[in-house]
């Protein structure tokens, strides 16, 4: 049986969700029916994770990056093009907005059979410019009417959509980020020691981006309003991660003389170490898709206190796992988290309740089956009107 070739578009490797999903499924895709190939910019954290996935063939596209350059755009777009016309790809499968345009107009222009696209939350959002939302949600609109099917990760992005008028109802599919549970249940304390966290402190611990969506500079204030409480000492924060507002936030933990209490780590690859050495899991995001770091929280049996928004109310039950405050609300987040920090019985039960609220639609080898399962359903009837 010949093999389906299979070509994936994502703008950069970087420690993100779509990233480490994306690399979760290529990673177990079925390499006897599938030949995968992947399209990404030249540099990024999790680069060398895809290059030695066995039967992957990675192609670095020089011009593909995400700030908007028409030349390097229509270069990256050029390329693209080129590889789908010399390859005979079969499918296109694009991730995130920039790959997502590019890679869904070149597969057009290619006369890809199947063109697809995962929504990792969608890219326009209440925070941006008027005139910058409307033409983000024109380009998705338009470029809807040459995709097959839409993949969304969140019932939240598949309701956002359609209200944008972003395709319809029949276009999308439902399809669960997938971890590995077992992953999370190694029991590594060892980062404590090394970050010099005693053993009786109590810690608070994010995973994200440096980036204005994740708002990571609300995590600091959380860090000063937690500790300026009279019942806090010995409270620890770890942020976990990197970006372009390193240095904000670096200036923001010396204006609040956070030095002790807030401990930056960089990158992380194993994320198991970084739940491990923490009590409690916080996300100060101003919108999202399903981030995919709070699903690994809750396997590793965290309790979780999240800002409400996107999908996060999908997975995080206020009260029973964890708390929803809403995005920017750095008050009454610190108020929740108190409450879990002076209430041992307290984590442990919504900790426990929420590895346990997580069922079989996030298990990673369901995500691909469910995945493999879309693909051959596309392929079928491909073949049903190519026949017609």
């Amino acid at each position: 049986m010949q093999k389906i070739k299979l070509l994936y578009v994502i703008t950069k490797l970087e420690l993100g969700g779509a990233q480490k999903q994306l690399l979760s499924l290529i990673s177990r895709l079925d390499k006897e029916r599938y030949t995968p190939f992947l399209m990404t910019a030249a540099d990024g954290f999790l680069l060398k994770d895809f290059l030695s996935i066995k039967g992957l063939r990675l192609i670095k596209v020089r011009f593909l990056e995400r700030p908007i350059n028409p030349v390097k755009d229509f270069l990256a777009f050029y390329q693209i093009y080129t590889f789908l016309k010399k390859n005979k790809i079969d499918i296109v499968h694009t991730h995130s907005l920039k790959a997502g345009i590019l890679g869904r107009w070149a597969a057009r222009f290619a006369q890809v059979k199947i063109i697809v696209h995962t929504v990792h939350g969608w890219s326009f959002n209440q925070y941006q410019n008027h005139f910058l939302r409307r033409f983000i949600v024109w380009l998705e609109r338009l470029t809807a009417l040459i995709t097959d099917r839409l993949i969304t990760v969140s019932w939240h992005d598949l309701s956002k959509g359609l209200a944008n008028r972003i395709g319809n109802r029949d276009k999308y599919k439902l399809i669960r980020y997938g971890i590995d549970y077992e992953q999370f249940r190694k029991e590594d304390r060892s980062l404590r020691e090394q970050l010099g966290i005693g053993i009786d402190d109590l810690v608070v611990g994010m995973v994200s981006c440096f980036k204005p969506q994740k708002s990571p500079q609300d995590f600091v204030r959380l860090a000063l309003l937690v500790n300026k409480n009279q019942n806090s000492n010995g409270v620890k924060f770890i942020l976990a991660g990197d970006g372009v507002l390193r240095n904000k936030i670096e200036r923001s933990i010396s204006q609040f003389n956070l030095g002790q209490q807030v401990i930056l780590t960089g990158w992380q690859e194993d994320i198991n170490r970084i739940l491990q050495a923490i009590d409690i899991f916080v996300l100060t995001s101003l919108w999202e898709g399903l981030p995919i770091s709070v699903l690994e929280a809750m396997a590793a049996a965290l309790p979780v206190v999240a800002t409400n928004t996107g999908g996060i109310m999908e997975i995080v039950h206020d009260g029973r796992t964890g708390f929803l405050i809403q995005p920017g609300d750095i008050n009454q987040m610190s108020e929740k988290l108190n409450s879990l920090l002076k209430n041992d019985s307290l984590r442990k039960q919504f900790g426990q309740n929420a590895r346990n609220s997580l069922n079989a639609d996030f298990f990673l080898e369901n995500m691909v089956k469910n995945t493999e399962n879309f693909y051959q359903d596309l392929i079928n009837k491909a073949k049903q009107c190519h026949v017609n």
